[in-house]
């Protein structure tokens, strides 16, 4: 599907990846060159959003086929099916990146690349010995020395570089609602107000990427600059 690299960083996370689409063009943007206006409802499509199993779309790359154009009966718009490719952010597993730490919590370091937020760096791949302190709401690695252990911190905006191990992508698709809440009335002096706490199922990202920086090399730039 993907059909060229892009780099950027000494990186290769950006793909080029060839989409086909229907686009629909509204009479009132006529005026505009067919590529212009094909092109922005384009992005305005797909910028900035997750394509399963694709990664994140960042911008439109270039047209590549036009088919011709309907206007259908009962619709004045302009219906033109287009063959186009797409900047779209997916590194490869064991690809290696530059981020910064967004902030840390009990899940792990929490990194992001300033466009794309959903990165984890589970407590188990961070440099060992490591431990979270609760205060300072932070990550620190024990650096062992000659002269003894050292407390490495993992602040907030510091770049970090990390290896990504892994990719999970959910299908956030919106659903119907459940059977049993339609199925159920509500009896006379219950309670027909929004569900606890409990039964709100908690947002998921569609993208995530996890990594790793528990090899020599990797983590803050700091540590191995000095």
């Amino acid at each position: 599907m993907c059909c060229l690299l892009l780099v950027a960083r000494d990186c290769i996370m950006f793909v080029l990846v060839d989409m086909v689409d229907t686009v629909r063009i509204s009479p009132w943007d006529f005026h505009k060159r067919l590529n212009d206006a094909i092109a922005e409802e384009l992005n305005k499509k797909l910028a900035n959003k997750v394509v399963y199993n694709v990664g994140l779309c960042i911008c439109l790359y270039d047209i590549t086929k036009m088919d011709d154009s309907f206007i259908f009966p009962g619709d004045g718009a302009s219906h033109t099916k287009v063959n186009f490719r797409y900047v779209v952010f997916h590194p490869f597993l064991d690809e290696v990146l530059v981020g910064k730490i967004k902030y840390c919590s009990q899940e792990g370091v929490h990194v992001t690349m300033g466009f794309f937020d959903d990165i984890l760096i589970p407590p188990e791949s961070l440099q060992q010995p490591a431990k979270f302190d609760e205060a300072e709401q932070v990550w620190l690695w024990e650096y062992e020395t000659d002269e003894g252990a050292h407390d490495l911190y993992m602040d907030q905006g510091e770049e970090i570089r990390f290896r990504v191990t892994d990719e999970v992508f959910v299908d956030t698709s919106p659903t119907g609602p459940a059977t049993a809440t339609e199925d159920t009335a509500a009896q006379p002096g219950q309670s027909t107000g929004p569900p606890p706490e409990a039964a709100v199922e908690k947002k998921e990202a569609p993208y995530t990427l996890l990594g790793t920086i528990s090899e020599p090399g990797l983590g803050l730039l700091s540590w191995w600059n000095n």
